[in-house]
């Protein structure tokens, strides 16, 4: 579905150019459920900018379904993106904002767009909150409405930065579940940054640690973990082992 090859992005120019990161390369192949990991300031969501088409690399190339694209405006609107924070427009009900990708696009008559948006709002245990605004919902629901608005986009490609990272722990794990419990439904190929490492072995099919800042590079872990996953799968040994190693590799890569 996409292949990054050599990619590098660096801020300013001349003397104070910084880079973020140099010569990454990476795959996502139709289906896989992917996560990338890696200290803050690596470049991480700078990189998911770079894929949705809101920032161009300095070098490096990009192909996205077999097609290599050559500018930033080739791949906006094509990749469905959905930022740390929920940005819910806080004066339109959940179904309103839902509808937002389907007012960029208008590919489907209205009536269409908000029978499959109700659909989805039942798979997403939303059916109750169609009329609510966001201030009236908690934390995790409005991370599943934004989860639903991202998916309602229609684009197979999901980049989603970190939307559980600003909830509590409780809150937090219910949401894991129920993305595990839902990702095998949607048939999206999904692209997910996390600092959580248990989070990223227990949703991934494949991990990509970002080494390091500053030029870092970027290496790929398979935990080998079956599917379908329980969400106890997490209190098994060999889950502890592969955290463990995850983490060692992680914090080496840090050193260096």
């Amino acid at each position: 579905m996409i292949n990054l090859t050599n990619l590098s992005y660096a801020f300013g120019s001349g003397s104070s150019r910084a880079l973020v990161f140099s010569e990454l390369s990476m795959n996502v192949r139709r289906g896989e459920f992917i996560s990338v990991v890696g200290a803050s300031g690596c470049g991480k969501s700078t990189l998911f900018k770079i894929i949705a088409g809101l920032l161009e690399p300095a070098s490096g190339s990009l192909t996205l379904n077999g097609v290599e694209s050559t500018s930033a405006a080739q791949r906006l609107g094509r990749v469905a993106y959905m930022p740390q924070q929920d940005l819910l427009l806080p004066w339109r009900t959940v179904l309103d904002n839902c509808l937002l990708p389907w007012e960029l696009k208008r590919s489907v008559p209205k009536a269409d767009a908000v029978t499959q948006i109700r659909t989805l709002l039942g798979r997403f245990g939303l059916t109750e909150t169609e009329g609510a605004y966001p201030h009236e919902l908690s934390g995790g629901m409005r991370q599943r409405v934004a989860v639903l608005r991202t998916v309602a986009a229609g684009n197979e490609l999901l980049l989603l930065d970190e939307p559980f990272g600003a909830l509590d722990a409780i809150t937090k794990r219910a949401l894991q579940i129920w993305l595990l419990e839902l990702w095998s439904e949607l048939d999206k190929t999904v692209l997910f940054i996390t600092h959580d490492l248990e989070e990223a072995l227990l949703l991934s099919d494949r991990i990509y640690l970002m080494t390091g800042s500053q030029g870092g590079g970027i290496q790929e872990f398979t935990s080998g973990l079956p599917r379908p996953r329980h969400h106890t799968l997490n209190y098994e040994p060999q889950f502890a082992a592969l955290r463990q190693e995850l983490e060692l590799k992680l914090y080496d890569n840090r050193l260096t």
